[in-house]
């Protein structure tokens, strides 16, 4: 199944047109801000010297002036509000050239025109992060970079770092099917979120803590109950002392309890105000996001569910745009001239406690489910994204059935740019067998196995993958690429490959007695720190032990006596890459097709290589 586009234009032209739309529509709302802001400066001019002439002038000219001075008054504030319309268009139109610039980038794999990707560490002994690059600068990460939430950054991260459970990939891949074609809906989505700004997770955790926790008030009848009594006291002494009913003096016991209660609740009351607005004024942003995925009509399952539980009750946005102005009363208290006589009369903290805690007893239930479903919503239309911007990308097949094998057709590398990525078929498995790729130093060895593994890991997230065909089954992927020694450790570079490829195998024999993922292994270089006889007699028994426990895998290696084991013969696929040795002619010296041939390489060219650096 092919990725869906948006119309028959092609994603980077389509992107192009809309950059310059937008950019021109940006320039527009500019120039109106800027002749507004002249406007408006001389009105207030105008109107200031009209209120000005009104107070020295007499008689008739006075009430002209006065009415000029009022009626330009009037202009101004009219200005002032369309001047603040006018910048936010410049802003947002600016917002939405930038995302189709982004997404320019992307797709030329113009890594360095990127936000750097958000920091997000994989555990050190993670099974493939660090040897795929899903994390960093020209990562899976950074291509993913459409997501634009913390929530959504952190669902599509969690999506990375674990295969999910065929059924909700498969839901996945119809939900990012539906999104690709949505580009305005997806672009406004998140230009809302870069325009929110970033907001780190633990401000989520605390709006939801406090959100969905118990009510300071729900405990407190006495403090309840003098909430509503002491301003009615107070209210009604004052109006029986204006009435002439009561003698003076007798409010200020109302005040007095007033201030009593103060003492006793203010500190408290402050206190959630502050943890309520920290949380609040991070995901307030969210609100408009929020209302986008509320009001549109899905029909992928997964989509639609998200979106209904942004809708129930009076809906995400509207609660959260109720709850900004609930939090800007409980803001009176920095204001002292307005806060102490609200307080002393009306017991203002507590008035607007309650009327925090009546939202929270109304929405906190669903506060974590509105995050949780922002998260999914944002990380399905990263993926789409990328869906969308590479029509000659497919949807894998997750197959269940028949013997565990990854067939690919057109295979390539997603981080690398289309133009450069070089299509490859490709075949790992079944069980039983083993692809044993060799070829010359840079002729695309790691390279290939690299495109196996990250199109594995786009694949059990939901996502497209760089091929014309994938099939595969549920795998649990286990790489050794990138092993390093530790000196902190005492640990040898020999000793450090070791331990990872004995991890492998213990993954692969755990998964022989589970019966649950097949254990899909990718191994670039196997035991280069050793020397050549042992390492191949090392190899020998490593790779038996992943054939014999059912693993499916490739190993990359210079020795091609490997192929001639005697106990690996039967399991070995052996495939190649090669080279082409350029002696006269203004050609480089060496040259690479990174196409994929059967059987053994036979060459090498490192010597070739050593000349060619000046060390020959």
């Amino acid at each position: 199944m092919a990725a869906p586009t948006a119309n028959s234009t092609p994603p980077a032209e389509l992107h192009g047109a809309r950059r310059e739309r937008f950019r021109a529509q940006a320039e527009v709302a500019a120039r109106r801000a800027g002749r507004l802001s002249s406007a408006r400066l001389l009105v207030f001019v105008a109107a200031a010297g009209a209120l000005l002439g009104a107070w020295d002038t007499r008689g008739a000219p006075r009430l002209a002036l006065l009415l000029l001075g009022l009626a330009l008054a009037g202009a101004f504030v009219a200005l002032v509000s369309a001047h603040a319309r006018a910048r936010r268009e410049h802003q947002w139109r600016s917002e939405l050239a930038r995302g189709s610039e982004l997404a320019l980038a992307r797709m030329r794999r113009d890594w360095n025109a990127l936000p750097p990707p958000q920091p997000r560490e994989a555990p050190p002994d993670h099974a493939y992060a660090a040897d795929v690059d899903v994390f960093g600068h020209a990562s899976l990460a950074q291509l993913l970079g459409a997501v634009s939430t913390a929530p959504g950054r952190q669902r599509l991260h969690g999506w990375l770092l674990a295969a999910s459970p065929v059924d909700d990939v498969c839901e996945r891949q119809l939900a990012v099917a539906e999104l690709a074609p949505e580009l305005d809906l997806r672009d406004e989505f998140a230009a809302r979120g870069r325009l929110a700004g970033r907001v780190a997770p633990a401000r989520i955790r605390t709006f939801v803590e406090w959100a969905d926790g118990p009510g300071w008030l729900s405990g407190r009848r006495g403090i309840r109950t003098a909430a509503w009594l002491v301003p009615a006291v107070t209210l009604v002494l004052a109006g029986l002392q204006m009435a002439g009913v009561l003698r003076e003096g007798w409010w200020g016991l109302g005040l007095a309890a007033a201030a009593l209660v103060t003492w006793r609740s203010s500190r408290q009351a402050h206190a959630i105000f502050e943890r309520a607005a920290t949380g609040e004024e991070g995901v307030a942003g969210y609100a408009e996001q929020l209302r986008l995925l509320e009001k549109h009509r899905f029909q992928a399952p997964c989509l639609e569910r998200l979106a209904a539980e942004l809708r129930a009750g009076q809906g995400a946005a509207r609660a959260l745009r109720r709850l900004d102005g609930l939090l800007s009363y409980a803001e009176g208290r920095n204001n002292t001239l307005f806060w102490l006589p609200a307080q002393l009369i009306f017991l203002w903290d507590l008035q607007v406690l309650r009327a925090l805690e009546r939202w929270q007893a109304t929405y906190g239930p669903h506060v974590a489910g509105w995050f949780k479903a922002l998260g999914q919503a944002d990380a399905l239309a990263a993926l789409a994204g990328l869906a969308h911007d590479h029509p000659d990308w497919s949807f894998p097949e997750l197959d269940r059935a028949g013997p565990p094998a990854l067939r690919a057709q057109a295979l390539g590398h997603p981080l690398l740019p289309p133009v450069a990525a070089v299509p490859n078929d490709v075949v790992v498995g079944p069980p039983g067998s083993y692809l044993l790729v060799t070829g010359s130093n840079m002729s695309g060895k790691s390279t290939l196995l690299r495109a196996i593994g990250l199109n594995a890991v786009l694949a059990q997230a939901g996502g497209p993958v760089c091929a014309a065909r994938l099939a595969l089954p549920p795998v649990e992927l286990w790489t050794s690429m990138r092993v390093t020694d530790s000196l902190e450790r005492g640990v040898s570079h020999f000793m450090a490959e070791l331990e990872r490829l004995k991890a492998i195998v213990d993954a692969a024999r755990r998964a022989e007695s589970t019966g649950g993922r097949t254990l899909l292994y990718l191994v670039d270089e196997v035991l280069q720190g050793t020397n050549s006889a042992e390492r191949q007699v090392a190899a020998r028994r490593i790779i038996r032990h992943l054939v014999d426990h059912g693993a499916i895998g490739a190993v990359t290696t210079h020795d091609l006596e490997l192929a001639d084991a005697p106990e690996l013969a039967a399991a070995t696929i052996a495939v190649h890459f090669r080279e082409t040795v350029h002696t006269t002619g203004d050609a480089p010296p060496l040259s690479f097709d990174y196409r994929l041939r059967p059987g053994l390489a036979t060459s090498r060219n490192a010597l070739k290589l050593m000349e060619i650096v000046g060390l020959g």
